[in-house]
C-alpha cells in the first residue's frame, strides 16, 4: 500500500525534482548554484572511491608496521621467571569474571640475562602470595615489558587504523564542501549587495 503524503510534503514524483533543483534550468538558478551542485557531486564520487582505497592503504601500512614491530619484539624480548616480593592485592569480588581479568602491579624479583638480580613492577593475578613465581617478559635492557604482539593483536590494530581512515575520508569531504559552500555564499552575498546598491535608489526615492 502506498504511503500517504503528509500535508506540506511534495508528491513522490516531485521529490527528485526538489532534491536536484540545482541541476534544472530555471530563472532563479544562479551560476553558483550549478557550481555548488558539481562540487557536491564531485566530492561524493571522490569519497565513494576514496573510502575503499584509503581502507586498503591504511590497513596495509598499519599491518606492515605492527608486523615489523612484532618481529623486533620477538627478537629482543624473552620470558623469565620472577618471584613476588609481597602479596598481590585481593579483588573486591573474588571469583567474579572481573576478578579473572584483573591484574595488579606488584614488585617482583628476577634474574636478567647478565645474571644480576633485579626488581621491577609486574602486573599479576589478584591474591597471589609472596614467593609465588610468575613469568614476565624482559627486553634487551633487562626491563620488564609486555609480550610481543600476537597475530590477532596485529590484525585488530590494523583494522582499527583502517576504520579510522575510512571515517576520516567523508569528514574531509564534508569539510571541503563546507569551505566551498561558504565561499560561494560570500560570492552570492557580494553580488546581491552590488545588485541591491543599483536597485535600492529606485525603491527608496519618493517624488
Amino acid at each position: 500500500m502506498a504511503r500517504a503524503v503528509l500535508p506540506g510534503e511534495p508528491p513522490h514524483e516531485d521529490l527528485a525534482r526538489v532534491l536536484l533543483w540545482r541541476w534544472r534550468r530555471n530563472p532563479l538558478r544562479r551560476r553558483t548554484d550549478l557550481v555548488q551542485a558539481w562540487v557536491a557531486a564531485g566530492l561524493f564520487l571522490m569519497v565513494l572511491a576514496g573510502i575503499p582505497t584509503t581502507i586498503f592503504l591504511a590497513g596495509d601500512t598499519a599491518y606492515r608496521h605492527y608486523e615489523k614491530s612484532a618481529r623486533h619484539q620477538i627478537a629482543t624480548r624473552h620470558p623469565v621467571p620472577a618471584v613476588l616480593v609481597r602479596d598481590a592485592p585481593r579483588h573486591p569480588e573474588p571469583g567474579s569474571d572481573e576478578a579473572k581479568k584483573a591484574r595488579y602491579p606488584v614488585t617482583v624479583r628476577f634474574t636478567d640475562a647478565q645474571g644480576r638480580s633485579r626488581t621491577a613492577q609486574a602486573h599479576v593475578r589478584p591474591a597471589l602470595p609472596a614467593g609465588s613465581t610468575v613469568r614476565v617478559w624482559v627486553n634487551a635492557a633487562g626491563e620488564v615489558t609486555g609480550p610481543p604482539l600476537t597475530p590477532e593483536q596485529i590484525r585488530n590494530h590494523s583494522m582499527g587504523w583502517a576504520l579510522v581512515a575510512a571515517l576520516t575520508v567523508p569528514l574531509i569531504g564534508a569539510a571541503v564542501y563546507g569551505v566551498a559552500d561558504r565561499r560561494l555564499e560570500r560570492h552570492n552575498l557580494a553580488r546581491w549587495d552590488t545588485a541591491w546598491a543599483e536597485t535600492a535608489p529606485r525603491w527608496t526615492t519618493f517624488p
